[in-house]
C-alpha cells in the first residue's frame, strides 16, 4: 500500500533476505511466538506472486533482486570453531573438542537439539561472548562449551543441519522470484550469486580492490550484515546493469571509489 500509493513507473524489489536471516542470525533458535522461522516456502511463492501482480497492476516495469546466501557473510564466517579450539587449546593443550547445543532434524519447525562435538560446518556467529568458553556456574559446574552438559548454546552457533536449512530455503525463495520476474517481464539481479564470488574471490572494481572480509574487506560495514556505502554503490552498479540489459537503457555506473568502505581512526 505504501509504494503503490503515488503514481509510479518502474520499482525496485529486493524482499526476501530477512525470510532466512532472521532465523539465520538468531542460531536457529526459535523464539516463543516463532517469529524467528524461516517463512514457509508455499507462503513466500504466494506473497511474492501478489506483490509483483500488484506492483506491476497498471502495467510498470522494475528489476528484482534474489536473496543472498546469508551464510557467507561476514556475521558467520569471522569466528571459527578452529580459531575458538585453537584458542583454547593454547591454554588447556588437553582439550580436543567444543560442544554444541545442535539441532537433530532437518525439520525447520521442530526445536529438538542435543549436544554435539563442533565441527568446521557449524558457524558461529559474530555475537558469540567467546569469554564464556570453559566458565561455570553454580547451576552449572562443567566448562562451557567444553562439555556435554553444558555445550555452547543454540543461539551462538548456526549448525550445520541449520545451515543446510537456510540454504535450502534460499534456493527455494529464488526460484520463486525469479520466476515470477520472468513471468512479468522485469530485469533480475541475482545478488545470490555475485555476493557468493565476492565471498570467494574478491573483486577489483573502479581500481578498488574489495571482499567480504570483516572491517578490512570494504564491502559489509561492523554489523557485517549490512553494507558498507562503497558495498551499496557495487551493488547499485550490479541493479543498474539488470535493468541495462533487460530494457536496452543507458542508465550510467556509479563510481565506486567516490564510495567509503569503513573508516579507520
Amino acid at each position: 500500500d505504501f509504494a503503490t500509493a503515488k503514481p509510479y513507473t518502474f520499482f525496485t524489489n529486493w524482499l526476501g533476505n530477512n525470510d532466512a536471516l532472521s532465523y539465520a542470525t538468531s542460531g536457529g533458535a526459535i523464539d516463543a511466538v516463532g517469529s524467528n522461522l524461516l517463512t514457509d516456502k508455499t507462503a513466500f511463492s504466494n506473497q511474492y506472486a501478489a506483490l509483483l501482480a500488484r506492483l506491476t497492476a497498471s502495467g510498470q516495469k522494475g528489476v528484482c533482486a534474489t536473496v543472498p546466501d546469508v551464510t557467507t557473510v561476514p556475521y558467520f564466517t569471522t569466528i571459527t570453531i578452529a580459531a575458538v579450539l585453537a584458542g583454547v587449546q593454547a591454554k588447556i593443550p588437553t582439550v580436543v573438542a567444543l560442544y554444541i547445543n545442535a539441532k537433530v532434524n532437518s525439520d525447520a519447525t521442530n526445536t529438538a537439539h542435543a549436544p554435539r562435538p563442533a565441527t568446521a560446518a557449524d558457524l558461529v556467529l559474530l555475537k558469540f561472548p567467546t569469554s564464556l568458553i570453559g566458565t561455570t556456574s553454580s547451576s552449572n559446574p562443567y566448562p562451557y562449551g567444553l562439555h556435554p552438559l553444558n555445550p555452547i548454546e543454540d543461539q551462538y552457533v548456526l549448525d550445520a543441519t541449520e545451515v543446510a536449512l537456510v540454504k535450502d530455503y534460499v534456493s527455494s525463495y529464488n526460484q520463486t522470484i525469479k520466476s515470477a520476474a520472468a513471468l512479468k517481464g522485469l530485469a533480475v539481479f541475482d545478488a545470490f550469486t555475485f555476493l557468493t564470488n565476492v565471498k570467494n574471490n574478491g573483486m577489483v572494481v573502479n581500481g578498488v580492490s574489495v571482499t567480504s572480509n570483516y572491517i578490512s574487506g570494504g564491502v559489509f560495514s561492523l554489523d557485517c550484515v549490512h553494507l558498507t556505502p562503497r558495498g551499496y554503490a557495487i551493488v547499485a552498479n550490479e541493479f543498474i546493469k539488470a535493468i541495462n540489459g533487460q530494457y536496452s537503457s543507458n542508465i550510467p555506473l556509479a563510481n565506486v571509489a567516490n564510495y567509503n568502505g569503513v573508516l579507520f581512526p
